[in-house]
Protein backbone atom coordinates (compact mmCIF):
# COMPACT_ATOMS: atom_id res chain seq x y z
CA UNK A 1 0.00 0.00 0.00
CA UNK A 2 1.47 3.29 -1.03
CA UNK A 3 2.13 5.34 1.98
CA UNK A 4 -0.51 8.78 2.04
CA UNK A 5 1.27 12.56 2.56
CA UNK A 6 -0.89 15.37 4.18
CA UNK A 7 0.21 18.59 4.47
CA UNK A 8 -0.95 19.98 7.93
CA UNK A 9 -1.59 23.24 6.78
CA UNK A 10 -4.31 25.44 5.77
CA UNK A 11 -2.05 27.92 4.01
CA UNK A 12 -2.97 28.19 0.02
CA UNK A 13 0.71 29.15 -0.08
CA UNK A 14 2.38 25.99 0.96
CA UNK A 15 -0.29 23.82 -0.67
CA UNK A 16 0.77 25.62 -4.10
CA UNK A 17 4.74 25.07 -3.17
CA UNK A 18 3.97 21.07 -2.41
CA UNK A 19 1.92 20.46 -5.24
CA UNK A 20 5.44 21.84 -7.00
CA UNK A 21 6.74 18.18 -6.35
CA UNK A 22 3.94 16.16 -5.17
CA UNK A 23 0.83 15.40 -7.09
CA UNK A 24 -1.14 13.68 -4.71
CA UNK A 25 -1.55 15.09 -1.11
CA UNK A 26 -4.46 16.55 1.18
CA UNK A 27 -4.54 19.57 3.69
CA UNK A 28 -6.06 19.44 7.24
CA UNK A 29 -5.30 22.37 8.94
CA UNK A 30 -3.99 22.08 12.64
CA UNK A 31 -5.58 23.79 15.37
CA UNK A 32 -2.52 24.54 17.96
CA UNK A 33 -1.76 27.22 19.91
CA UNK A 34 1.32 29.13 18.12
CA UNK A 35 2.28 31.50 20.89
CA UNK A 36 6.40 31.61 21.74
CA UNK A 37 7.34 29.82 24.82
CA UNK A 38 9.17 30.94 27.47
CA UNK A 39 13.60 31.76 26.12
CA UNK A 40 12.46 30.32 22.86
CA UNK A 41 14.67 31.69 20.17
CA UNK A 42 12.43 32.56 16.75
CA UNK A 43 13.97 29.52 15.30
CA UNK A 44 13.49 27.03 18.05
CA UNK A 45 9.53 28.39 17.77
CA UNK A 46 9.52 27.74 14.32
CA UNK A 47 11.08 24.24 14.81
CA UNK A 48 8.81 23.45 17.41
CA UNK A 49 5.45 24.36 15.92
CA UNK A 50 6.13 22.53 12.57
CA UNK A 51 5.98 19.20 14.73
CA UNK A 52 3.53 20.07 16.97
CA UNK A 53 1.34 21.21 13.89
CA UNK A 54 2.46 17.48 12.26
CA UNK A 55 1.60 15.71 15.50
CA UNK A 56 -1.55 17.15 15.74
CA UNK A 57 -2.84 16.20 12.92
CA UNK A 58 -0.98 12.96 12.90
CA UNK A 59 -3.47 12.10 15.53
CA UNK A 60 -6.44 12.58 12.71
CA UNK A 61 -5.39 9.51 9.92
CA UNK A 62 -4.25 6.62 9.44
CA UNK A 63 -1.06 4.67 10.38
CA UNK A 64 0.36 4.60 6.96
CA UNK A 65 0.38 8.56 6.05
CA UNK A 66 3.21 10.70 6.37
CA UNK A 67 2.33 14.36 7.40
CA UNK A 68 4.27 17.37 6.90
CA UNK A 69 4.73 20.25 9.58
CA UNK A 70 5.72 23.89 8.57
CA UNK A 71 5.93 27.04 10.39
CA UNK A 72 7.49 30.36 9.52
CA UNK A 73 9.02 32.91 12.09
CA UNK A 74 10.57 36.11 11.98
CA UNK A 75 12.90 38.24 13.87
CA UNK A 76 14.58 41.81 14.01
CA UNK A 77 14.96 44.71 16.89
CA UNK A 78 13.76 42.06 19.92
CA UNK A 79 10.30 41.28 18.30
CA UNK A 80 9.23 38.34 16.97
CA UNK A 81 6.46 39.34 14.08
CA UNK A 82 3.31 38.70 14.14
CA UNK A 83 0.61 37.92 10.87
CA UNK A 84 -1.18 41.60 10.76
CA UNK A 85 -4.39 39.87 9.91
CA UNK A 86 -5.53 43.36 9.17
CA UNK A 87 -4.85 46.54 7.36
CA UNK A 88 -4.32 48.57 10.34
CA UNK A 89 -1.73 46.09 11.50
CA UNK A 90 0.05 45.24 8.52
CA UNK A 91 0.46 49.39 7.94
CA UNK A 92 1.82 49.54 11.86
CA UNK A 93 4.05 46.33 10.63
CA UNK A 94 5.85 47.81 7.77
CA UNK A 95 6.53 50.86 9.20
CA UNK A 96 8.17 49.40 11.54
CA UNK A 97 10.22 47.47 9.36
CA UNK A 98 10.74 50.00 7.09
CA UNK A 99 14.62 50.14 6.67
CA UNK A 100 15.29 47.27 8.60
CA UNK A 101 17.02 43.89 8.37
CA UNK A 102 14.44 40.96 9.54
CA UNK A 103 15.48 37.72 9.97
CA UNK A 104 13.19 34.52 8.98
CA UNK A 105 12.68 31.29 10.02
CA UNK A 106 10.90 28.79 8.06
CA UNK A 107 10.94 25.17 9.49
CA UNK A 108 9.46 22.10 8.57
CA UNK A 109 8.89 18.18 9.77
CA UNK A 110 8.05 14.85 8.13
CA UNK A 111 6.22 12.44 10.63
CA UNK A 112 6.09 8.79 9.74
CA UNK A 113 3.07 8.22 11.33
CA UNK A 114 3.48 4.37 11.94
CA UNK A 115 6.90 4.70 13.55
CA UNK A 116 6.10 8.28 14.90
CA UNK A 117 10.16 9.45 13.52
CA UNK A 118 10.16 12.61 13.17
CA UNK A 119 12.90 14.99 10.87
CA UNK A 120 13.20 18.27 11.12
CA UNK A 121 14.79 21.57 9.33
CA UNK A 122 14.94 25.34 9.22
CA UNK A 123 15.53 27.39 6.35
CA UNK A 124 17.12 30.94 7.72
CA UNK A 125 17.14 33.79 5.48
CA UNK A 126 17.45 37.84 5.53
CA UNK A 127 15.15 40.15 4.30
CA UNK A 128 16.27 43.71 4.18
CA UNK A 129 13.16 46.11 3.56
CA UNK A 130 13.54 49.37 1.70
CA UNK A 131 12.85 53.08 3.57
CA UNK A 132 9.21 53.03 2.90
CA UNK A 133 6.82 56.19 2.69
CA UNK A 134 3.16 55.88 3.67
CA UNK A 135 1.55 56.28 0.40
CA UNK A 136 4.17 53.36 -0.78
CA UNK A 137 2.62 51.34 1.91
CA UNK A 138 -1.06 52.24 1.58
CA UNK A 139 -0.98 51.48 -2.12
CA UNK A 140 1.05 47.87 -1.42
CA UNK A 141 -1.43 46.68 1.17
CA UNK A 142 -4.23 47.38 -0.71
CA UNK A 143 -2.92 45.64 -4.04
CA UNK A 144 -1.61 42.60 -2.17
CA UNK A 145 -3.45 42.30 1.38
CA UNK A 146 -1.05 40.21 3.19
CA UNK A 147 -2.61 40.36 6.06
CA UNK A 148 -2.01 36.43 7.14
CA UNK A 149 1.83 36.69 6.12
CA UNK A 150 4.59 37.51 8.85
CA UNK A 151 6.23 40.54 8.15
CA UNK A 152 3.48 42.00 6.15
CA UNK A 153 4.47 40.97 2.91
CA UNK A 154 4.09 38.97 -0.30
CA UNK A 155 7.81 38.41 -1.81
CA UNK A 156 6.08 36.17 -4.53
CA UNK A 157 4.16 39.06 -5.37
CA UNK A 158 4.22 42.92 -5.65
CA UNK A 159 5.78 42.83 -2.38
CA UNK A 160 9.44 42.32 -3.77
CA UNK A 161 9.01 46.03 -4.81
CA UNK A 162 9.30 46.67 -1.26
CA UNK A 163 12.56 44.82 -0.63
CA UNK A 164 16.19 45.85 -0.90
CA UNK A 165 17.34 42.41 -1.14
CA UNK A 166 16.73 38.84 0.44
CA UNK A 167 19.54 36.33 1.01
CA UNK A 168 18.89 33.17 1.50
CA UNK A 169 19.59 29.83 -0.48
CA UNK A 170 15.89 28.70 -1.45
CA UNK A 171 13.65 30.69 -2.96
CA UNK A 172 10.27 28.67 -1.37
CA UNK A 173 11.48 29.05 2.01
CA UNK A 174 10.53 32.76 2.16
CA UNK A 175 7.02 31.98 0.95
CA UNK A 176 6.45 29.33 3.70
CA UNK A 177 8.25 25.92 2.94
CA UNK A 178 12.00 24.91 2.03
CA UNK A 179 11.89 22.78 -0.99
CA UNK A 180 15.15 21.98 -1.68
CA UNK A 181 15.32 21.01 2.11
CA UNK A 182 12.21 19.38 1.84
CA UNK A 183 12.70 17.50 -1.62
CA UNK A 184 15.87 16.00 -0.06
CA UNK A 185 13.86 14.46 2.89
CA UNK A 186 10.98 13.16 0.51
CA UNK A 187 13.26 11.32 -1.70
CA UNK A 188 15.39 9.60 0.96
CA UNK A 189 11.88 8.03 1.85
CA UNK A 190 11.27 7.11 -1.31
CA UNK A 191 8.12 9.91 -1.26
CA UNK A 192 9.02 11.25 -4.37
Amino acid sequence: MTAKIVLASSSIYRKELLSRIINDFECISPDINEQQGSGETAREMALRLSVEKARKVAELVDENTFVIGCDQTAYTDNVLLQKPMNFENAFKQLKFLSGKKVNFYSAFCLLNNKDKNVIADCSEFSVHYKILEDAAIKNYLEADKPYNCVGSIKSESLGITLLDNIHNDDPSAIIGLPLIKLSKILKQNNLI
